[in-house]
């Protein structure tokens, strides 16, 4: 895949671009052996999807996820802890990202709502380093529906086959090649540059 042939490149960002320190204590939480089986559950999850479109609030998430999971936590010690799942952008993170938009515009595309929007992901530098921002719970859609992936597309300069997504979980990268985008499962900073060097964005 050569320089010309992506012209936009999309990060997601938990687990891209910013670590996350919720999915082991999630994982023992809620007894579930693999992160792939987590993820799975907590994508399909009613109150996950509600919270992460903008439909419900915190508190009726919390409250949802501790009856539907049938956690051994009260809804406001969960929404404690999960409220601390951002730690903070990946070292190198943002200076990889200012890089890439030399080349080509950048873009993230991320399941998150308003909680932690507000409370870390908007605090961060990082996110001024993006042209094009798309956040579930501002389009009331979420990944890896592929409604989702066909809005990004409308939204978007280039068509899908151009756009370069990538995302940590297989199931989102999964979703966006069913609608024609191009994409990679990376985690962290060092696959991201890997996949952007294979890509031809970046040289190695």
């Amino acid at each position: 895949m050569g320089v010309d042939a992506i012209e936009v490149v999309l990060f997601d960002l938990g687990g891209v671009l910013i670590e996350l320190n919720g999915v082991a204590p999630m994982r023992e939480l809620a007894g579930i052996e693999s992160d792939d089986e987590l993820w799975r559950r907590w994508l399909g999850c009613r109150w996950v999807r509600s919270f992460e479109r903008g439909e419900c609030s915190a508190d009726e998430f919390a409250a949802g996820v501790v009856d539907d999971w049938h956690l051994t936590v009260e809804p406001e010690a969960f929404l404690e802890t999960f409220a601390a799942w951002p730690l903070a952008p990946f070292p190198g993170a943002e200076v990889l990202v200012r890089t890439v938009r030399r080349t080509v515009p950048t873009g993230c595309l991320s399941n998150t709502n308003a909680s932690h929007w507000d409370d870390n992901f908007a605090r961060w530098p990082i996110l001024d380093a993006f042209d094009f921002r798309f956040l579930s719970f501002e389009l009331g859609l979420l990944k890896p529906d592929r409604d989702v992936f066909d809005r990004v597309a409308q939204l978007l300069p280039a068509p899908p086959e151009r756009v370069l997504f990538l995302d940590d979980n297989q199931l989102n990268v999964d979703g966006a090649l069913n609608a024609g985008f191009a994409a990679v499962r990376v985690r962290g900073i060092v696959e991201t540059e890997q996949a952007l060097v294979a890509a031809g964005v970046l040289h190695g």
